[in-house]
């Protein structure tokens, strides 16, 4: 047994060495790898080994080659193959000097070696260029800062390029390492000290790469420049500054929280750092900057970002949420004082229409990483207490600070708004300030009643006194911006009956009329842009009535109205636009009806819910195209741009869901991605709810299915894509957004090796083999066209080969099914295999007892296609083994061939 298995490694690695000779390299390595698991001598092991680091090296995987040369010079340090190709890995690892001491070993062991000769003195020379260019990067540090840091210099130009140079330089690691290094960090202080824009630009960009990823080096940056001189930075007039600083935070807290979940292992982390603390330090001033008054508007907006960015657990699979309740512990009253901040009032902070919003989303999120009662149950005290103490003996500014509180509650955790809206006397005091003379005391609290409208278990309540106060108001009121509000407020009560044509609390007709008001508020410039976002909040509503959309699709004013809306400043109005959209496309879920249920409740007289004549798809079609040619896509790229709080999970949901509408025509397609809308999903289809990434990447593949996905998605957007199409095979999507996945990924495929490497890299090919066993024929054919185009890569071809596996006979087989279009699909499959991969040619009559006959009858088809197909891979096979070709022409194969060589009409 032992010779014999000899025999079987010393085969192998026959073959491998024939195949490297054909310039076969990713075989040969198969070859080689199998002879290992074979071979025990250590001699013979040691070969392969070098034979294997070979093919690594023509395969370009240098860390590979270097592994597997390593092991055969364990075993002889003397092997003179092994030590060049270690030292050929080593210098396109860049680790030049170890690779000259394996080159002068060679040489030492062969002294006459012209080749080792040669790549000494490459090697010298290159290491030499290296040094120069390392003694030139230093002096180059030192000039860039001097040109920096000297006030005489008048030259604008000259100070751009060398901060350009430093900002490009810190990018790479051996420059980023070097301006640590040349005391840079001292030195990009007194930049920052300078209060000049454009020097604390440059200074702030150039530590993001000092800090990109390194932890040993943010730490010491921090420690140098101090979190307060960072957090002041954040909270600087100049906007610009502010963003960059809010930049640099964010580099700085993932190099911290990496160094948080790292097992401290490697050089990088020699000395172990206690990253939590420099993490609660940063936050802590962040907080300060909260309530800080010297600090900008947008330089708290940027604060609350990074805080909702990093504050809370990324997923529920981390369990640790303490840095959430530390927030809360330390911070939860300095985010209500943002969030209950009364604009227009003396001494109030200072904030931007985003700030009250960024504090709802924040207070949302940190209440949602909250794991038991009892965490929640402090989190209620805190916003309780937060709410009494301004309630209570501050006369009537601190009565609007509560009210406020209450709104901004509401916005975010609603459980924590309604807790306190049951605090004695807050509801009252809402109702009478309501008709309060002054209109920003007005206003507050008419946007609170609206706030509680939407969210408060006690809606009925608010019904009751609500609707009159609130009819009140929008009849009697001179103020455009309160009736707007009052009529929003209106509309959320009169829209319990969601999409139900038939349970209207108004009258008839009198949606209409809010409607016609909504849109002439929407259209009229000369109101403020804050209070036309409510105009925006009603038809948010509205548009739950089919009525309304037609008639919005038709005021194209309005449309483009809202969609300037949609691209301003103010972020707060995405969701009422977004939800405007979807109601006008229909795009929400369709709850079906039970026949069976319907029955009864006509019998017990029960509520019946109806759908609105004009809900049917031919208007919807319509309004979609209306939509279309008024801007809508432009708009909805535009949102999704925004790095901001209110673009929430939700929101990118609304988004998808209105994408998925709009590109459900193929013609609307091209128009979509013109004006940007194939870019804009990509990201949609990568972050979210489940449900919104799954409408996004269903848009992407209705995109990729009917245009030319190169133009669609240029350059390296085309690799994007192929995650999100992915997803839709999963077992737990519907069947047709597994049938679009498979139809968009069978058109990537079809394009490029690289893009079939990401389609097997994304682990796609045991899904698409899965659903060639579909029992609904649509989608097994899609996945057979799919796995054809997929058959052009070596991976593919090798897996048709692997022992144990049913994959050639199932293409062999469906190559003889009824179903015409599947046949091409497998016989294609079969004809490219058997060309592009020889050894399938012997296998295909070792697979079913059919193989002959299945051959026959596709030359013998009525379909010149099939007939094609199978002409091809008899061919193959005749060409690729003797004991192939002699079954083939002992069968009536000959005679078939020579009656369709004969054939004038068919080429």
């Amino acid at each position: 047994a032992g010779a014999h298995r000899q025999v079987t490694a010393e085969q192998l690695r026959a073959r491998g060495n024939a195949l490297f000779q054909a310039g076969d390299h990713g075989a040969a390595l198969a070859a080689y790898t199998e002879a290992l698991s074979l071979s025990d001598a250590a001699s013979e092991r040691a070969v392969l080994h070098r034979n294997r680091a070979a093919c690594y090296l023509k395969l370009e995987d240098y860390t590979k080659a270097e592994a597997d040369a390593t092991k055969a010079i364990e075993a002889d340090g003397r092997d003179v193959k092994a030590l060049f190709r270690r030292s050929q890995a080593l210098q396109q690892l860049g680790r030049l000097d170890q690779a000259v001491s394996d080159l002068q070993r060679c040489l030492s062991l062969e002294p006459r070696n012209k080749a080792f000769q040669e790549a000494l003195r490459a090697l010298g020379s290159s290491m030499h260029e290296k040094m120069k260019a390392m003694s030139c990067t230093d002096s180059k540090v030192e000039q860039m800062f001097q040109i920096l840091l000297d006030l005489d210099e008048k030259d604008a130009d000259k100070k751009q390029k060398a901060a350009q140079n430093l900002i490009v330089l810190a990018r790479e690691e051996a420059g980023a390492e070097k301006i640590f290094q040349s005391d840079g960090v001292r030195l990009l202080m007194q930049l920052l000290d300078t209060a000049k824009a454009d020097l604390m630009l440059a200074a702030l960009r150039t530590l993001v790469g000092l800090c990109s990823g390194h932890r040993s080096r943010t730490t010491a940056i921090l420690a140098e420049l101090g979190a307060p001189r960072l957090a002041a930075v954040l909270g600087v007039e100049h906007e610009q500054v502010s963003l960059a600083a809010c930049n640099l935070l964010h580099v700085m807290f993932d190099s911290l929280k990496e160094g948080l979940q790292k097992d401290f292992r490697g050089k990088e982390d020699a000395v172990v750092l206690d990253s939590s603390r420099d993490l609660k330090l940063l936050i802590k001033h962040l907080l300060e900057l909260l309530v800080l008054e010297g600090a900008s508007a947008h330089g708290r907006d940027n604060a609350l970002n990074l805080l909702i960015k990093v504050v809370p657990r990324k997923s529920p699979k981390e369990t640790n949420n303490s840095l959430s309740l530390w927030v809360i512990d330390q911070g939860l009253k300095k985010i209500l004082e943002v969030g209950s901040t009364v604009c227009s009032s003396l001494g109030s902070l200072p904030v931007t229409e985003n700030s009250r919003m960024s504090a709802s989303v924040l207070l949302s999120k940190l209440y949602e990483d909250l794991k038991c009662d009892a965490e929640r149950e402090n989190f209620h005290h805190l916003c309780e207490d937060y709410v009494r103490s301004w309630f209570e003996g501050h006369e009537l500014p601190g009565k609007l600070r509560a009210i406020q509180t209450v709104s901004c509650l509401l916005q975010g955790p609603s459980d924590a708004g309604n807790r306190v809206l049951e605090l004695e006397g807050i509801m009252d005091s809402v109702l009478s300030l309501c008709a309060s003379v002054s209109e920003a005391h007005q206003l507050v609290a008419v946007e609170a009643l609206i706030h509680a409208a939407d969210k408060a278990k006690r809606a009925s309540f608010i019904t009751a006194n609500g609707v009159n106060l609130l009819k009140e108001i929008y009849k009697h009121s001179e103020r455009d911006s309160i009736r707007i509000r009052a009529l929003v407020g209106l509309c959320k009560l009169g829209s319990a009956g969601g999409t139900d044509f038939s349970m209207k609390q108004f009258a008839e007709g009198s949606t209409m009329k809010l409607a016609k008001q909504c849109r002439k508020w929407l259209c009229n410039e000369a109101i403020d842009a804050g209070t036309r976002r409510w105009a925006v909040e009603g038809l948010a509503y509205l548009t739950f009535d089919a009525d309304v959309k037609e008639e919005f699709v038709e005021d194209k004013a309005a449309m483009q109205a809202m969609f300037h809306l949609a691209k301003s400043e103010d972020r707060s109005v995405l969701y009422a636009v977004a939800s405007t959209l979807v109601n006008c496309t229909n795009s929400y879920d369709h709850e079906e009806p039970d026949p069976q249920m319907l029955e009864l409740a006509k019998y017990a007289k029960q509520h019946i819910p109806e759908q609105h004549p004009k809900d049917k798809p031919e208007f919807v079609k319509r309004r979609v195209r209306k939509l279309l040619m008024a801007g809508v896509v432009s708009a909805l790229a535009c949102m999704v741009k925004s790095e901001n709080p209110a673009l929430t999970n939700s929101c990118r949901e609304l988004i998808s869901r209105v994408f998925l509408a709009l590109v459900e025509e193929a013609e609307d397609r091209g128009g979509v991605v013109a004006q940007g809308g194939g870019k804009a999903l990509i990201p949609l289809s990568l972050e979210g709810t489940e449900v919104g990434q799954t409408k996004a990447a269903q848009a992407l593949a209705k995109i990729t299915i009917t245009s030319n996905p190169e133009m669609a998605f240029p350059g390296e957007r085309i690799y994007e894509v192929v995650r999100p199409l992915v997803s839709l095979l999963h077992l737990q999507r519907t069947g047709l957004e597994n049938f679009e996945g498979l139809m968009a990924l069978t058109n990537l495929a079809g394009i490029s090796e690289r893009l079939r490497q990401k389609i097997l890299k994304e682990r796609a090919v045991p899904m698409i083999e899965g659903y060639m066993f579909e029992e609904h024929e649509l989608i097994r054919l899609a996945a057979t066209e799919c796995m054809c185009n997929m058959a052009m890569s070596k991976e593919v071809q090798e897996m048709f080969l692997a022992e144990g596996s049913d994959r050639l006979k199932l293409m062999v087989l469906y190559s003889g099914e009824e179903d015409e279009k599947l046949r091409r699909a497998a016989s294609g499959t079969l004809a490219m295999l058997t060309a592009l991969h020889p050894p399938i040619c012997k296998r295909i009559p070792q697979v079913t007892v059919h193989w002959l006959e299945i051959l026959q009858a596709l030359l013998l088809s009525p379909s010149a296609e099939l007939q094609h197909r199978g002409a091809v891979v008899v061919m193959n096979m005749m060409a690729a083994a003797r004991e192939v070709a002699e079954q083939l022409i002992a069968s009536e194969m000959l005679e078939i061939l020579s009656v369709l060589a004969k054939d004038k009409d068919k080429p």
